[in-house]
């Protein structure tokens, strides 16, 4: 039976590796962030008050038109990052800075949630989760040179953000993985045993966690 699994979580999680991994352990089709360029991103860097709504706009269409396209594939699929997590975390946050005010936000916020209502859920979420030193680490390690400027600060108050919207997030099932303590890369059998998590859940099995003497 068709399914479709999102991996969510905070820059330099290892959303984007785990979802290569999953795809190809179970031959899924992985579905990556959408790459067109945003025409408002330069003038954001300039004027971020005044251009972070145009900006979270397009972002929140091009995801939008990911989900539709993932819907439709004839095969499993697994995401890199969700359509919500533009909303509840990225644009979310700019709010809370003060670069987007009260009226457009709140504008923002019912195109959102009036879209995401048309949109069938994924089948399961996987919240990838790291304290703030190992998504630096890792950010470091990988050396892409925009991501020189992001300061623990700016991951802390994501991670709040992820924490706050994956209590609340009742769309369908959730499986939180211990990221910062799992090496999926260099230990298979961590990424085995993300795999039977999954398998899991998605058999309709409520309580999955993971043990530490598991990753241990």
């Amino acid at each position: 039976m068709k399914k479709f699994i999102a991996v969510a979580g905070n820059i330099g999680v290892g959303k984007s590796t785990l979802v290569t991994l999953l795809s190809a352990h179970l031959g899924w089709k992985p579905f990556y962030e959408p790459v067109a360029e945003n025409p408002y991103l330069a003038d954001f860097y300039y004027n971020m008050r005044a251009w972070a709504f145009h900006s979270q706009i397009f972002f929140l269409t091009q995801r939008l038109r990911a989900h539709r396209q993932l819907l439709d594939h004839p095969t499993s699929a697994i995401q890199d990052r969700s359509v919500y997590e533009d909303a509840e975390i990225f644009a979310r946050n700019l709010y809370i800075q003060g670069l987007i005010n009260d009226r457009d936000y709140g504008a923002y916020c019912e195109l959102y949630q009036v879209l995401t209502e048309f949109l069938p859920p994924p089948d399961l979420v996987i919240f990838l989760k790291a304290d703030v030193d190992v998504l630096i680490h890792r950010i470091n390690s990988r050396g892409r040179e925009y991501e020189r400027k992001i300061t623990p600060e700016y991951l802390s108050q994501l991670n709040t953000l992820y924490d706050d919207w994956i209590t609340h997030f009742n769309l369908c099932p959730v499986l939180t993985v211990p990221a910062g303590d799992m090496d999926f890369v260099a230990r298979p059998l961590h990424l085995n045993l993300i795999v039977e998590k999954v398998q899991e859940k998605l058999m309709g099995k409520e309580e999955v966690i993971f043990d530490p003497q598991e990753i241990a």
